[in-house]
């Protein structure tokens, strides 16, 4: 995925070992490139749902599993690519104009994201080919 449109970068948070449990932290501007503006997490997701199908014109946003796993598949308009999340201290990093869609949740999987906006529904892409045309395709 190249950084000139958008980009995906996977990133690893710090871990503290305990023998009573491990605790990760995130801060954003230091474990994040962007302030955290909004905090979500989907869950209760059907094994068979399929959650995304969006990219944003502005927006960051890191992912993470915090229990379970998933699929997201990534698209930059040139390259498709899929990551599987299954460790709560392991986040994907999508920049903005990346599309994504999620899907393959397990059963219990939680969905965690830090987004660097408030929402704004002005911000998506919800339609795949007006995304495409937006990056001079088609």
């Amino acid at each position: 995925m190249t950084e000139k449109r958008g980009f995906v970068r996977e990133i690893e948070l710090p871990q503290i070992h305990d023998p009573r449990g491990d605790l990760t932290f995130v801060e954003g501007g230091n474990h994040l490139p962007f302030d955290i503006a909004r905090v979500y997490y989907l869950y209760n997701v059907p094994v068979d749902a399929e959650r995304g199908g969006h990219a944003h014109k502005e927006l960051e946003q890191v992912v993470f599993a915090l229990s379970g796993s998933f699929r997201i598949k990534v698209d930059d308009g040139n390259e498709q690519r899929d990551y599987w999340l299954r460790d709560p201290r392991k986040g994907l990093l999508i920049s903005r104009m990346i599309w994504r869609e999620m899907d393959s949740f397990s059963q219990g999987a939680v969905c965690m994201v830090l987004a660097s906006q408030r929402y704004d529904e002005a911000d998506y892409y919800r339609v795949y080919d007006e995304f495409l045309k937006s990056l001079g395709h088609g």
